[in-house]
């Protein structure tokens, strides 16, 4: 099957260049041309508001329209033509800033031959047809994203009205279920003894647990909507007013800490003091059976990246089930042993990756732990690759 015919308008005021043309295109061994000729640009585009033109050669020099101008008249004209510029003597630069600015190529007349022409006319044609389809692409891509975006935000509205469904519905049992075990307790103590009193505690516990993971719940899916306010801030001073909150609930036990000086960074402020208190702590309550507990909390930079991390010497966990560590409700620990609700870690990372960083944890088994975690500047590097302190 023989390829297709194609038009090819030549705009070109010089008679003897545009017969020279003619002629070059006839003897081409794949002549499958039908040329039609303008020799001014007012012409030229009168005939592609017509349509039907697959390729333009284009001369920069006409009766009504000089160089650059030339071509930007044509293009605006017809957008998605291909234009090849046809150069002169000393047009080469030019030539070389219009294919910059969107013509597909450019021939020198002195070099003209039905071979470098034909050539050139197919190979415009493809390259614009291969633009034009990216941009097909990209506008249907871009549509695309339109769509998932309104529906990530309808969805999002219904998870803020689940929430705080959640927030009502569940908190006010709760609520009625802790003040009527209390009423029960006052009112007929005596009736109940000491086993029954000991039954009030354990729903009076078992309601404190539920309050926190449904706030923990609540923090977590809040997140994802809350803007963050990153303005450049001293850890320096964040670590501080952590380690102030947590000094309240140690009373008399042992703690070594080794704070090192931590740099100021872009961060929000009120969510990088969450994922410090929860990593210290968890240090401080992973470390309450050490006769000498030691938390360490410092930076160190690798290959170009700060890293900052929280390290202990307390109960540690295996590494086999470091995934799990970050994820909602997994906890490594029995609640006989540790309490918690399993969703701060969880929070933690999300925090973290709202910021552009990530978090990662290396530990042993009753030799403590240490939580590692970036803040999306400098170099990436592998995760959970030990760093040295500094």
């Amino acid at each position: 099957m023989s390829d297709p015919r194609l038009t090819v308008l030549l705009v070109e005021d010089n008679p003897g260049d545009a017969r020279l043309i003619q002629e070059s295109l006839a003897v081409s061994p794949s002549s499958n041309f039908d040329l039609e000729t303008a020799d001014k640009l007012a012409t030229a585009l009168l005939r592609l508001s017509n349509g039907g033109i697959d390729a333009v050669l284009l001369d920069l020099a006409l009766p009504d329209s000089k160089g650059e101008s030339t071509f930007e008249k044509a293009k605006s004209h017809a957008p998605t033509v291909p234009i090849i510029i046809l150069t002169g003597l000393g047009d080469e630069a030019l030539a070389l800033k219009l294919v910059s600015g969107g013509a597909q190529d450019y021939v020198a007349k002195m070099d003209l031959n039905g071979a470098i022409l034909s050539r050139a006319i197919r190979h415009a044609i493809e390259r614009e047809r291969t633009a034009q389809r990216i941009r097909e692409f990209n506008q249907e891509l871009e549509e695309r994203v339109q769509e998932r975006t309104a529906e990530l935000e309808a969805a999002n509205q219904e998870l803020e009205g689940f929430s705080s469904s959640v927030s009502h519905d569940l908190r006010g049992p709760l609520h009625l279920i802790d003040g009527y075990s209390t009423m029960l307790e006052e009112n007929f103590g005596p009736v109940l003894g000491p086993e029954g009193k000991k039954y009030l505690q354990y729903i009076h516990k078992g309601v404190q647990e539920m309050s926190g993971i449904i706030e923990g719940l609540l923090n977590l899916s809040r997140l994802g909507r809350r803007e963050l306010q990153k303005k450049m801030t001293s850890l320096d001073e964040i670590v501080q007013s952590v380690l102030a909150d947590v000094q309240t609930g140690i009373h008399d036990r042992r703690i070594e800490w080794k704070v090192a000086a931590l740099p100021a960074v872009e961060c929000d402020a009120g969510l990088m003091k969450q994922v410090l208190l929860n990593l210290i702590g968890n240090s401080v309550k992973y470390t309450r059976r050490r006769e000498a507990a030691v938390i360490e909390i410092g930076q160190a930079t690798f290959g170009g990246e700060m890293v900052f991390f929280v390290r202990d010497n307390g109960a540690g966990f295996d590494m086999q089930y470091a995934e799990k560590l970050f994820g909602a409700f997994e906890r490594l620990h029995r609640d006989d042993e540790f309490e918690g609700t399993g969703v701060g870690l969880a929070t933690v990372r999300r925090i973290i990756q709202r910021h552009g960083g990530r978090i990662w944890a290396e530990a042993e088994l009753d030799k403590g732990a240490t939580f590692y975690f970036t803040l999306g500047q400098g170099k990436r590097r592998p995760a959970r690759e030990p760093v040295k302190s500094s």
